[in-house]
């Protein structure tokens, strides 16, 4: 297996694997999943150079975390970049409830971090969502005051807009920002892209396969506990034509020799050439047959002509559904127009 080539995220970021591993999906939020594959498919990328993983203190209420820290107990910390995304509360049901974006709940989430990935720092530290009336520069000054202390080593954010980014930029340096971006979900290109371009700040992008939806392998299916099953892309008559469009893309994809998935990944690796931004895509694999699938597209060089198939075949705007239920929607600062 080719070992992943490095890129630096953003002008003040650090330097991690070209593409990066989305853990969310180990700890239940696509219906049960297996320990030891979990385990596995973590020491696989490794083993791939894949050096960057991304997870959220609340994903699976700290299971997350505690499985990672499990994967890399005896891994020299040098040889990997932690991502951990904080603030989002839960409930004992699994049901959510708001966001906690105090300066002592940010050190008391930090706290916990630590002890649950077993690590002295994370290297990026970042709220999960910055809802209206968040005070953007106390929890960045807060997550300032961190870096200083040596807990943190760079500063994220995630699902915000171009004003929230200059707000926050102007606290403290911000590495990346990490939001979704697929070829169904391209709502950061129009305001949020010229920011980032301008301020030198990185993108880690997450759904690059929309959840599994425009990944080529979607069944229609959902196991008990999927939370996919409130997204309004994958109900009724919408998950339908996104499912034709994927069609479309596969044919796309099969004139080149490669998957459906490994075209939408490298699709987005594309965009970040093509605008000038450091993108590395997050991919969502908890197998290691879909991380090898996934890490393969990491090889795939796009050509103009590929690139102009794939608008055609998926164009902008053409996705049914929002990417989240509504009462999400509104918590989303990147939704948000200037």
């Amino acid at each position: 297996m080719t070992s992943l080539s490095r890129t630096r995220l953003g002008a003040t970021g650090p330097e991690t694997s070209v593409l990066g591993l989305g853990a969310m999906g180990m700890s239940g939020m696509y219906g049960p999943s297996d320990r030891e594959e979990s385990l596995a498919t973590l020491h696989a990328a490794l083993k791939a150079g894949m050096t960057l993983i991304d997870t959220g203190d609340f994903y699976g209420m700290g299971h997350n975390e505690i499985l990672i820290g499990d994967a890399l107990a005896g891994v020299p910390r040098q040889a990997y970049q932690l991502s951990v995304k904080f603030g989002a509360l839960r409930d004992p049901a699994g049901g959510w409830g708001g966001y906690d974006l105090r300066p002592a709940a940010i050190r008391n989430a930090l706290a916990q971090s630590l002890q649950k990935l077993r690590v002295d720092y994370i290297d990026i530290y970042r709220p999960s969502r910055l809802p209206a009336g968040s005070d953007v520069e106390e929890v960045i000054g807060t997550l300032a005051e961190m870096v200083k202390a040596g807990y943190v080593r760079h500063i994220g954010l995630s699902e915000v807009g171009a004003d929230t980014i200059r707000r926050a930029s102007a606290v403290h340096p911000i590495s990346d920002l990490q939001i979704e971006y697929s070829l169904i979900s391209r709502g950061p290109e129009d305001e949020i892209f010229p920011v980032l371009r301008e301020l030198g700040i990185g993108m880690t992008a997450y759904g690059v396969l929309s959840r599994g939806l425009i990944s080529g392998h979607f069944s229609g299916t959902q196991a008990q506990g999927d939370f996919r099953a409130m997204s309004p892309r994958f109900q009724g008559e919408n998950v339908e034509a996104n499912l034709a469009l994927v069609e479309a893309l596969r044919q796309v994809a099969s004139a080149r020799g490669i998957s459906v998935a490994q075209t939408a990944i490298a699709w987005v690796a594309a965009q970040g050439v093509k605008n000038g931004i450091d993108i590395v895509p997050l991919v969502g694999a908890r197998r290691r047959d879909r991380l090898t699938e996934a890490l393969g597209a990491a090889q795939v060089q796009l050509t103009p002509d590929d690139l102009a198939a794939i608008e055609r075949a998926v164009p902008k705007g053409a996705a049914a559904g929002e990417r989240y239920p509504s009462f999400a929607m509104a918590d989303l600062d990147s939704e948000k127009k200037g």
